[in-house]
Order: C-alpha cells, then sequence, then structure tokens
C-alpha cells in the first residue's frame, strides 16, 4: 500500500505547521484505501478506526439523516472516532470512486501527543464541527 503524499497532508490544517521532515515521516504512517462510489466510508453510531484525507473524488456527509456537506479532496474525516474510540458522529459517502489516505487510532494518538499545534488545530475543529451540529 502506497503512503500519503506529502503535498496532500500539507493541505490539511491539522498538519499545515509540521517541517518538511515531519510530513515525511508522517506520511509514512497513513495508507492508502479506495472506496467505490455508493460505499458508505464511515457509518454514524459505527465504531471508527480510521482517519482519512481525501486525495480524489467527493463524498456526502451526514448526521440523522441529514446532509451536512460535501467532502472533496484535501478535506479530511474521522478525527472524533479516534480520539474517544466511541462511535462515528456522522456517516460519510462515496459520490464517486474515492482515494483516501487512513491513519489509525493506535497512530494517531501519538502523533496528537507529541505536537501540541496539531492538538490545538483538532480541538479548533471539534468545535467549529460542534457549534455546526447544534445549528
Amino acid at each position: 500500500m502506497a503512503q500519503a503524499p506529502v503535498e496532500l497532508l500539507q493541505r490539511v490544517p491539522l498538519f499545515a505547521d509540521f517541517d518538511r521532515g515531519d510530513l515525511e515521516r508522517l506520511a509514512r504512517s497513513f495508507k492508502e484505501r479506495t472506496f467505490q462510489s455508493g460505499s458508505t466510508v464511515a457509518g454514524e453510531g459505527k465504531s471508527g478506526a480510521g482517519f482519512f484525507v481525501i486525495e480524489s473524488g467527493e463524498a456526502t456527509v451526514t448526521v440523522r439523516d441529514a446532509d451536512r456537506g460535501k467532502l472533496g479532496p484535501g478535506d479530511y474525516f474521522g478525527e472524533i472516532a479516534l480520539i474517544d474510540d466511541g462511535a462515528r458522529s456522522a456517516t460519510v459517502i462515496a459520490d464517486s470512486d474515492l482515494r483516501c489516505y487512513g491513519l489509525t487510532s493506535w497512530e494517531f494518538r501519538p502523533l496528537v501527543e507529541s505536537n501540541a499545534s496539531i492538538a490545538w488545530k483538532l480541538m479548533e475543529t471539534m468545535a467549529k464541527r460542534l457549534r455546526a451540529a447544534q445549528r
């Protein structure tokens, strides 16, 4: 399986402050995943062990069967379930063939614990998503 392209990870806000060497090390932890159009990538209420960054394709996000938006290249999802080992907070369905790079919880946790800027950006992202979900 291929590792994530460094250029893709540079576009992810969580990793924006990483230098090239850190991005290259991080990229080696990601594994390529593909999903066919129409497939469920993450199911609300189901367990999840992956954080994903989309390289190509588009997906729809729903919460309690209500559309919450679209995802495309450079977008990411799955970080909330990784933090608390809980159920997925949303469903993500591939609108087209989707090529992603995934990172497991056992690889993600040390990354967050050792990098304060990622931890802070993750909290900001979750706060924004919580506010959006409450609207």
